[in-house]
């Protein structure tokens, strides 16, 4: 792997910290961001521009927790108004941000108005991917706590659920789905789940678990035709399948809303291109979380991260560069999804690796898997082994190349290899 440049040669250099911060977007990334401005020092107005009516919230119990009932709609809450209103954060909700001038930093609004600030930051999220052909009364898909709301007075026992897209939130709505009683059909185009991500091994790991719960899982087909009858949706499949169902949840990915930022340079992954500071290549403009494609200094490469952990430090690592303290987002990538009784993790970027080490049993899905590319641990992938993969973050981060011996040993404290 090629010794990466500390930024790419684009960025600007940084600017003085400016009067006041406007961002678009009030998600998870806008509330860190703002919360972050304020432990940092910065005393100017900050204004967050959100489309949805809701306050702040966190995304990822959307489609576990409070999809099943476990957690109530207030414990989502970022941002108080109470916190807002003492801090000096002014939240103007139900507001879309329609463009981004980012020659003035000037923000333009739905309404017609125009406001202007000294930095502007980006953090206008994504979309769910729709699929073309699959719409109709009978069709869901999850992004908002609104979309949440419908789904979780839908999905009940025995009720017939198709879940398009065996990806993570795919994945997590039909473990949600299956445990609470619904009758669950996956489709899935790819040959496993996220074996794009995790290769085939840990892909057919996946899918052995969700048909062990019960799940339909159906790999290796894709969407031909979709109507809906007076009483089912019906899904017809390129293998030749009929499926009906009481509705249809689409797990396709997702797309970056990068429309009202037109003016910035996108990457060719479709993200606003960042540096690992989050600095567009437009002075004074920031971008953050699921819309961007940032460099990463350990892995010498672009990565668009659609997840929780990376919206939250690129929320914190715009806010320092905004406040003038500067420090580089340069932690490997990680996440997590809960599925069938099971804590999925992952860490760093699997690409390129050469060899895939296993430390205890895949058949009883309890194990951590390492991806190694020239020696060096690039990515590892755990089930239920949290301690696991929070040694191998900080390994991947520091660039090093592990004994395997000592990766697929039990008894082996893999925190020993981090002196």
């Amino acid at each position: 792997m090629p010794e990466p440049a500390s930024q790419p040669p684009s960025q600007p250099a940084f600017q003085p910290v400016p009067e006041s911060v406007a961002v678009a977007g009030a998600g998870q990334t806008a509330a860190v961001a703002a919360r972050t401005l304020r432990r940092r020092g910065f005393q100017g107005p900050i204004t967050l521009f959100g489309e949805e009516t809701e306050a702040p919230y966190q995304r990822p119990p959307l489609s576990k927790e409070y999809l099943t009932g476990e957690q109530e709609r207030d414990e989502l809450c970022l941002l108080t108004p109470a916190w807002c209103a003492k801090n000096g954060v002014e939240l103007r909700l139900g507001t879309r941000v329609t463009a981004i001038r980012a020659a003035d930093r000037a923000v333009e609004l739905a309404d017609g108005s125009t406001v202007t600030a000294g930095a502007v930051l980006v953090a206008t999220g994504g979309r769910p991917r729709r699929l073309p052909g699959v719409e109709g009364d009978r069709v869901r898909y999850l992004r908002t706590l609104a979309d949440a709301d419908r789904l979780r007075a839908e999905l009940r026992p025995d009720a017939r659920v198709i879940v398009i897209g065996a990806g993570f939130i795919g994945s997590e709505i039909a473990s949600t789905a299956r445990g609470l009683g619904a009758e669950v059909t996956v489709v899935e185009q790819a040959g496993q789940p996220l074996g794009a991500v995790l290769g085939e091994l840990m892909g057919d790991t996946l899918a052995a678990l969700h048909r062990g719960a019960g799940v339909d899982l159906r790999t290796g087909e894709k969407v031909e035709s979709y109507r809906e009858t007076g009483s089912a949706a019906v899904v017809t499949t390129s293998g030749g399948a009929t499926i009906e169902g009481d509705l249809v949840v689409v797990g396709a990915g997702m797309v970056p809303n990068t429309e009202p930022a037109a003016g910035l340079e996108l990457a060719p992954d479709g993200g606003i291109a960042v540096d690992e500071f989050c600095r567009t290549s437009q002075e004074g403009v920031y971008a953050a979380g699921d819309v961007t494609s940032f460099h990463h200094p350990v892995f010498g490469r672009r990565i668009r991260a659609e997840h929780f952990d990376n919206a939250n430090a690129q929320g914190m690592a715009a806010a320092k560069a905004i406040a003038g303290k500067p420090a580089a987002h340069a932690a490997s990538p990680w996440f997590w999804s809960d599925q069938f009784d099971r804590n999925l993790q992952y860490t760093g970027y699997a690409g390129g690796a050469d060899r895939l080490v296993v430390r205890g049993r895949i058949e009883d899905f309890d194990f951590t898997a390492f991806y190694l590319a020239g020696g060096v641990l690039r990515a590892a992938f755990g089930m239920d082994r949290g301690g696991d993969v929070a040694a191998a973050r900080e390994l991947v981060a520091a660039r090093a190349a592990p004994d395997p011996d000592v990766l697929r040993d039990e008894d082996a404290d893999l925190t020993d290899l981090l002196t």
